[in-house]
């Protein structure tokens, strides 16, 4: 039984991931920032449900104070964190020259900063101490590909790809492995308020004909981080049903 730290894990995929994790036999820290009662419940429904202790755990993650006492609250708990999945992020669709500074700032800072000072903390702490770990990060098909008036997440999400086959390189010789899922179009909450016909076209976009669902993510994940991929790092899976070849 390992512990896992999932960012975001009470959004859409982060909540399919917590569920994901718990059912293959992890311990769970959901970090949150604005969602505790989500949190806190989704918590409370793994333990009772899996049998695995579940915690839930605040943090700003684009403040490297606020991860730093976020992995002193999840180690109290739960101990060592043997598994990291960078998850949180942010969107937001704007045309470029609209942006203004602090949206660019708040983009990068929660959907890449937040990995690296997430993925900086439990490498120091933990995983390069013991010779073993892992680190998953989710992007987007948007950072392989590019979405017009999505540029400021496009970029952040790029950036998430590079710091995954760097870092992967960097630390595979302390036994530590670094992977990266792509998603495509996901049913989340924010999907499902779209107008049928807008989600036909994405649909008829995708080779399969139809449209992801968190637990699609989530059980890549479960595989990237389980022994069956231990020899799998520095890699980029797009989970998207052929949106992106």
């Amino acid at each position: 039984m390992s512990n896992v730290l999932i960012t975001g894990g009470s959004g859409g995929i982060g909540s399919a991931l917590c569920v994901a994790f718990a059912q293959a036999g992890h311990c769970v820290a959901i970090n949150y920032n604005k969602s505790n009662t989500k949190a806190e419940k989704l918590a409370e429904i793994i333990e009772n449900s899996y049998g695995v202790k579940s915690i839930a755990v605040y943090a700003d993650i684009s403040d490297s104070k606020s991860v730093s006492e976020m992995f002193d609250k999840t180690e109290k708990s739960l101990g060592e964190i043997e598994i990291l999945v960078n998850n949180a992020g942010i969107a937001q669709q704007k045309l470029f020259t609209d942006i203004t500074d602090d949206e660019w700032k708040k983009m990068i800072g929660i959907n890449l900063d937040g990995a690296f000072y997430c993925s900086k903390e439990v490498l120091k702490r933990y995983m390069l101490k013991n010779h073993s770990g892992v680190i998953l990060n989710i992007s987007s098909m948007w950072g392989q590909v590019g979405a017009s008036c999505e540029v400021h997440y496009s970029a952040a999400k790029a950036g998430i790809i590079g710091l995954t086959k760097a870092l992967a390189k960097e630390v595979g010789l302390s036994g530590i492995r670094v992977n990266c899922i792509c998603p495509g179009v996901v049913m989340t909450d924010m999907i499902k308020s779209f107008d049928s016909t807008t989600i036909e076209e994405l649909k008829s976009e995708t080779a399969l004909n139809m449209l992801g669902t968190p637990k699609d993510i989530a059980d890549s994940a479960v595989f990237l981080c389980s022994n069956k991929a231990k020899y799998i790092t520095g890699q980029i899976l797009g989970v998207n049903g052929g949106f992106v070849i």
